[in-house]
């Protein structure tokens, strides 16, 4: 990839400006255009294919992705359409064959653990059902996309990123200028690989192949309450996912052989016909004269890797262009939709000059472990669920689903914590069971059942847009202080009391649940993440509230808003 200087160097072209750029339309370009959008900082999307995802891929979405749907007020239709393909509670198993043996049992049901602990619960959605919706709501909302349109060239200095955009159909080139960039093209990433930002982990697992296939696997499907199958025999291991009427769905194949303990990557693609489709599909289904048509067969590669850093000055990475992971567990498309959720309110407020630059750094030093976290579980679910001969030597001890989902804890400048925190580079989050966590500084404000104009809302339906502030009974005072540092800083700050009058405490769960005195407060920023808790006395609210938010935004010495950047909206 070339410079943008050398680039433009030939001729003239049009110059567009954009507060940011997004390489990159899929699943988590998409999610991350749509946030940008909707905190007023609309962005141009560049994708080199003609449209949305035409394959399934991604299609285990976890807590806190269907979280963030919710407060898109996407997850009524996404569920709508769940629901048209798949069982909402499913499992996830392991076979012979989808009539053979049943080998183990990994997940019971989809949504086992979830409970009380969120106002959602996980689905299984094709996302290529999924990104439609999320393409219409970014456009509604002001975001540009443009398809069949690749980057060939950037650079970036003080002020912003410069890049030349090519219409692949047309030819036409342009030049874009923006304040901010963010690579979400993918584990192939060609912005990463320009940037020299090193992947590391476990490398390239397998050559695997997804074969999409039609069949009447309906009367195996009987009885088992399950959304995928993992195959395991001596032709192939892989996975099933099938539609909930059992007539068509896609195989992934990561290994095939009997020899599955060497620690090579197997390459299944090498080779790969409709004829050996149908004879691996015939192994996996367990019915040799089954009728069946192949669709067609997708080859791509299963890796464990995550980027040595996530941002390089005014780029950023996200998604599979920040961390590849195999499919098992269902992480990969998850992490970088939370990546997208954690960094848009960070650039939308940088971008309107409400916080200052340093903020940004906190973007890297919060997503980054979790990255690492994520490859080090999906390689353990990959190891032992598909290859479990080669031993698990290297594989770390698992962690539940529900920790990796709602569990984690950011440390950061971002983070106003209760106790000291080193911030170096390489520190891994704390990870705990969310139960544990009550409102800890850095974790993911619980939920719980409020009242509201009669009626049932969750903690979590207040989040989304600004930084707010939930007073105990008793904390009044800290709501009078929001008002008063949204206005010195200006900035919204939403403040809700709880219980005596404020937003009513269904069950009574909110002290606990957040580890607040009747007199306390806690500050939740825009991602729904707990930025500083208190159950100091209110005597100061103002003061001490609007000391830990001017840290917070890396605006400790500045009295007032500050200066915009190129290419950002107006308030």
């Amino acid at each position: 990839m070339t410079s943008a200087s050398e680039a433009t160097a030939s001729r003239p072209r049009e110059v567009v400006e954009v507060p940011v750029l997004i390489v990159g339309g899929s699943l988590v370009g998409l999610t991350t255009a749509m946030l940008l959008a909707s905190h007023g900082v609309p962005p141009l999307v560049v994708e080199r294919h003609a449209g949305t995802a035409i394959h399934p891929r991604a299609g285990h979405f976890q807590i806190r992705t269907i979280e963030i749907l919710r407060e898109m007020g996407l997850e009524p239709e996404v569920r709508e359409k769940a629901r048209e393909t798949y069982d909402p509670e499913g499992g996830i198993i392991a076979v012979e064959s989808l009539a053979g043996k049943e080998l183990a049992r990994f997940i019971d049901n989809l949504n086992d653990g979830v409970d009380d602990r969120s106002p959602t619960g996980r689905i299984f959605v094709d996302q290529d059902v999924l990104e439609p919706i999320l393409r219409r709501r970014a456009q509604a909302l002001g975001a540009t996309l443009r398809y069949r349109t690749e980057m060939t060239a950037f650079d970036q200095d003080a002020q912003g990123v410069s890049a030349v955009i090519r219409n692949l159909d047309r030819g036409e080139e342009c030049e874009v200028k923006a304040d901010y960039m963010i690579a979400a093209d993918g584990n192939r990433s060609r912005v990463r690989k320009a940037l020299g930002i090193e992947m590391h982990g476990y490398g390239l697992l397998s050559k695997s192949v997804t074969i999409y296939f039609e069949a009447d696997c309906a009367p195996f499907l009987q009885g088992r309450n399950s959304g995928v199958f993992y195959v395991a025999n001596p032709l192939l291991r892989g996975f099933f996912r099938l539609n909930r009427a059992g007539q068509r769905g896609f195989l992934a194949i990561n290994t095939v052989g009997e020899d599955v303990t060497r620690e090579e990557a197997v390459d299944v693609s090498a080779g790969m016909t409709e004829k050996r489709a149908l004879e691996l599909l015939r192994a996996a289904i367990g019915v040799p004269d089954l009728p069946m048509r192949v669709r067609q067969i997708v080859p791509w590669e299963a890796e464990a890797n995550v980027a040595s850093r996530y941002r390089d000055g005014r780029v950023f990475l996200a998604g599979d262009a920040a961390h590849v992971v195999p499919p098992n567990g269902g992480f990969g498309g998850n992490t970088g939709v939370q990546d997208a959720h954690n960094l848009a309110w960070k650039l939308a407020m940088v971008l309107k000059g409400e916080a200052g630059p340093g903020l940004l750094e906190s973007y890297d030093r919060e997503r980054r472990p979790v990255g690492e976290l994520t490859v080090q579980q999906a390689y353990g679910r990959y190891a032992t669920r598909v290859v479990p001969e080669r031993g698990t030597g290297n594989v770390e001890p698992p962690v539940d689903d529900l920790i990796i989902e709602i569990g984690y804890r950011y440390r950061s400048a971002a983070i106003a914590d209760d106790a000291p925190v080193d911030f170096g580079p390489d520190e891994a989050p704390v990870f705990a069971h969310p139960d544990s966590l009550r409102g800890r500084p850095g974790s993911r404000a619980p939920h719980v059942v409020l009242g509201r104009d009669g009626e049932s809302i969750s903690t979590l339906d207040v989040f989304g847009r600004h930084f707010v502030v939930l007073g105990g009974p008793e904390g009044g005072a800290w709501c009078t202080g929001a008002q008063e540092t949204a206005h010195e800083l200006g900035i919204p700050i939403d403040a809700w009391q709880i219980g005596a009058g404020g937003l009513e405490d269904v069950d009574g769960r909110f002290l606990e649940a957040y580890e607040l005195a009747p007199a306390g407060a806690v500050l939740v920023r825009p991602d729904g993440f707990v930025a500083w808790r208190t159950n100091a006395p209110p005597d100061h609210s103002a003061q001490d509230l609007g000391r830990v938010v001017k840290s917070i935004l890396d605006r400790a010495g500045d009295s007032g808003a500050g200066s915009r950047s190129r290419g950002s909206p107006q308030k």
